[in-house]
């Protein structure tokens, strides 16, 4: 393969080369389901089911893990505050973030893991540790011993010494060291558990995905991906105990860059943070999926109302060059060489680190190649042959599959809608004048479509219309 990824372990682009021909072992880290959705596990998930997209166009067999944590304290805690038994608090939300994902036309996984189905194989894994004195008991707990493997903080680049205790790291003053870490927690009456050789309890929330890759992948897999914030402590600490059961895990991790809400980084403890479900009540799903991958996926990536409305005019570029009409265009019909140079240049961009945003960048080529061309006589075999293209390159990414047409009449926010009988009626009124030249009246019904926040383009003996 050509694909090169950005590896956070080694600080370089490393080649993707499957460990087992043929076949390769994707995992991906999921949310914790105590809320709907929110924009940054959107980012996280269509970054994700873009590279799985991509690797399966290259012929290879995917095996692509994506967990739930459906037990954790926030999801007690919220459950507690709604008066809801958590299990069900957490089925639902599990539903709402699949159907979500769903309409952002992301691929389900071949595995969505939860956690409380793999509690015997976390138990498995934490009494190897406490056998082997990677980890220790206080009062029920089981603490990971950070001091017992002697390269720990590889993947954060963080030294043992500049480590503190939070960020979801179990705070005990009876702990070895403040970085240590539960892998097994011990429950009071009230929350739910399971029984186990220290009493009953639940498992911390790193120990579930170093259990559930080497299970669905196994000890040592290709690609394990996960927002930014997740690199410490969650990954770090996953990987801490593989390696202490002897599991390599993977040989790159990829992890997709922090979603800032009008410049400022979003969180829920900011108020800041966007539900998928309230976006898509405004925003059609192709508008959102198509914002998060204009940028790199590494890189920060700014959410607003206007940079939604951005990606919708950019789309609409799109659209208009692929409701030029033509005619079809044979299957096994010989492509022109400038045509495979633009393919060329779309599969180059995403076999560097997955550049969705320069890969982008060669669609609009594209486009305005098409609309170029649709000026020209005799030309139509070319433009179709630049439109199955274009056709072609957003099956990829899973973009542009609505219908040209109907995607130019979707209304934007803020525009009010017109009765589109009346609009076809003033553009026929204008096409009847400009065939009279009678140009003061084609542009008086011109100036009437814009006061309806109609945009009117003309173009290569047709008429086209699009609102604002």
């Amino acid at each position: 393969m050509k694909l090169k990824l950005y590896n956070t372990m080694s600080r370089d682009l490393t080649e993707v080369e499957p460990i087992n021909p043929g076949r390769i072992g994707l995992y991906a880290c999921g949310p914790t389901v105590y809320d709907h959705a929110h924009i940054g596990h959107a980012r996280a998930t269509v970054a994700f089911d873009v590279l799985n997209r991509y690797l399966l166009a290259q012929g290879l067999e995917v095996n692509y893990v994506r967990n739930f944590t459906d037990v954790d304290d926030k999801i007690l805690k919220r459950a507690q505050e709604l008066n809801r038994p958590w299990l069900e608090l957490a089925e639902e939300h599990i539903d709402s973030f699949n159907q979500d994902m769903g309409a952002l036309g992301c691929h389900p996984p071949t595995h969505a893991p939860r956690a409380t189905d793999y509690i015997a194989q976390m138990l498995e894994d934490v009494q190897q540790l406490v056998d082997q004195n990677n980890a220790y008991v206080i009062e029920g707990d089981v603490y990971f011993d950070v001091a017992s493997l002697p390269d720990y903080g590889q993947l954060s680049g963080r030294k043992l010494s500049e480590q503190e205790a939070g960020a979801r790291v179990s705070v005990n003053s009876l702990k070895k060291n403040p970085a240590d870490f539960a892998l097994w927690k011990a429950a009071s009456p009230e929350e739910p558990s399971w029984p186990s050789p220290w009493g009953p309890g639940r498992p911390g929330w790193h120990t579930e995905c170093a259990a559930m890759s080497s299970r669905l992948l196994g000890p040592s897999f290709d690609i394990h991906g996960g927002g930014q914030d997740l690199i410490f402590p969650h990954h770090e600490n996953e990987l801490a105990q593989a390696k202490a059961l002897g599991r390599p895990m993977a040989k790159i991790w990829a992890h997709n860059g922090f979603i800032n809400v009008n410049h400022e980084k979003m969180s829920k403890s900011l108020g800041n943070a966007f539900n998928v479900k309230d976006v898509l009540k405004v925003y059609p799903p192709e508008i959102l999926r198509f914002f998060l991958v204009s940028k790199h996926y590494r890189g920060p990536l700014d959410f607003s109302e206007e940079a939604l409305l951005e990606s919708w005019r950019a789309l609409e570029r799109i659209y208009r060059a692929l409701a030029t009409p033509v005619d079809s265009l044979p299957p096994q019909a010989k492509e022109p060489l400038e045509v495979t140079k633009f393919r060329e240049r779309f599969f180059a961009a995403l076999d560097d680190d997955l550049n969705t945003s320069q890969a982008i960048g060669v669609a609009f080529d594209l486009a305005r190649s098409i609309n170029r061309l649709a000026q020209r006589e005799s030309a139509e075999l070319l433009v179709s042959h630049y439109r199955r293209a274009l056709f072609e390159l957003g099956e990829l990414l899973n973009l542009w599959r609505t219908e040209p047409t109907a995607f130019l009449g979707l209304k934007k926010p803020g525009v009010a809608q017109v009765d589109k009988e009346a609009i076809e009626r003033l553009i026929e009124g204008r096409a009847q004048a400009r065939a009279r030249a009678d140009w003061a009246e084609a542009d008086r019904l011109r100036q009437e479509l814009t006061k309806l926040g109609v945009v009117v383009e003309d173009q290569a003996g047709r008429t086209t219309w699009r609102y604002a």
